[in-house]
């Protein structure tokens, strides 16, 4: 087992029972991926957040059977055996565009050429339902953007998403990112089988689960956040007033991506959030030159320069950051820190986790420093 690479266990711990992103981020953060491994297997003391989890009632257990079930080596030959890369965050192979954001998982899997984030990059979701329309008018904005030498980011879901990466192959130099939920070797749907492969072979194929995971439903919404990093400008075109395209917009807004809608009629239920986005202020596309039109407008993510969206920390927020170094802390330990009452420190570290400038996992408080400072 020693032989095998770090990626290999990291791959492996990323499929375990009850892992969730803060979880494995945490692990890996503290221990290298064949310590982490080790502490899995319970042969290895953990770090004060990790043993926190441990404690809780079935995770030392559940990791364990897991990790029995799925070792390294068998996880390791999945990805090999489907072509798959598997990059840990902070590595060189992993992709600098989603390493920069706060939320970045730890451990990521690919097919296909990565370069082609290196490109201007648009964001098109919509619903699954789409009306035939909605589907022409994705494929449209898909083939325009393509023609412009545009990178198109989807989900590869049914309806909009794979009607706008259509658009994508159907011009010679399209090249498509499509970002999904279950693992790179299990395709979702079922009919989009020759779709994921074209995506894979012209462009990048992005998922953080290992192979043989299925299409859980929790994991769409943790894939709309990586979707909405990898965009500079995000395109909904036919939304329902719920689901998964508003999950993203509001990951797209956390970051400071700039959302244009596809306005539709008022009596097409398929375009309900679309048109409420635009009735609270979302710009309208009319055509690809609206698109185009933000992108040249907004070039803080051209390129592969990390760029930081958060909002800067004011007031008793900045004296906690300040104070925080690179060990985990507890709440307790913040207030004795910062002297102030239990209500206003809580308050501060909910904001500051909320705008990504802490991680929170079973009560450790860390900072997440910004990735600016790494280039």
């Amino acid at each position: 087992m020693s032989a095998l690479p770090p990626e290999a266990y990291a791959a492996a711990i990323a499929g375990l029972d009850l892992m969730t992103v803060v979880r494995l981020r945490t692990l890996l953060r503290h221990h290298s991926p064949h310590d982490a491994w080790q502490v899995v297997l319970g042969e290895r003391e953990p770090a004060p957040p990790i043993a926190t989890v441990l404690d809780r009632a079935g995770v030392a257990a559940c990791w364990r059977a897991s990790a029995r079930r799925s070792p390294p080596e068998v996880v390791w030959q999945r990805c090999v055996d489907a072509d798959i890369t598997v990059s840990i965050l902070g590595s060189s192979g992993f992709p600098a565009l989603l390493a920069a954001d706060f939320q970045a998982p730890a451990v990521l899997f690919h097919r296909g050429d990565p370069s082609v984030l290196d490109a201007r990059r648009v964001g098109i979701v919509g619903t699954r339902n789409a009306t035939a329309s909605g589907r022409s008018t994705a494929t449209t904005f898909g083939r325009a953007l393509a023609d412009e030498g545009v990178t198109v980011v989807s989900g590869l879901a049914r309806g909009i998403d794979g009607s706008a990466h259509r658009g994508v192959l159907s011009v010679p130099d399209g090249r498509p990112v499509g970002v999904v939920a279950s693992g790179l070797d299990v395709v979702y749907p079922k009919e989009h089988a020759r779709l994921w492969h074209e995506v894979a072979e012209r462009g990048l194929l992005i998922s953080e689960a290992p192979p043989g995971t299925p299409p859980e439903a929790f994991r769409f919404p943790l894939r709309n956040r990586i979707l909405a990093a990898l965009s500079e400008v995000l395109l909904v075109v036919e939304s329902r007033d719920t689901g998964g395209s508003l999950i993203t917009v509001e990951a797209a807004r956390t970051r400071q991506v700039s959302v244009l809608v596809v306005p539709g009629s008022a009596s097409n239920r398929a375009a309900q959030g679309t048109n409420a986005l635009a009735r609270d202020g979302c710009a309208l596309a009319l055509d690809v030159t609206d698109v185009l039109c933000a992108l040249g407008l907004d070039t803080r993510r051209a390129g592969t320069l990390p760029f930081d969206p958060r909002p800067l920390p004011r007031g008793l927020d900045n004296e906690i950051l300040e104070l925080l170094g690179a060990d985990a802390v507890e709440l307790d330990t913040v207030v004795r820190l910062v002297d102030r009452p239990l209500g206003e420190v809580a308050l501060a570290l909910g904001r500051l986790e909320a705008s990504g400038w802490l991680q929170q996992s079973c009560g450790w408080f860390e900072r997440v420093d910004s990735p600016v400072l790494w280039a």
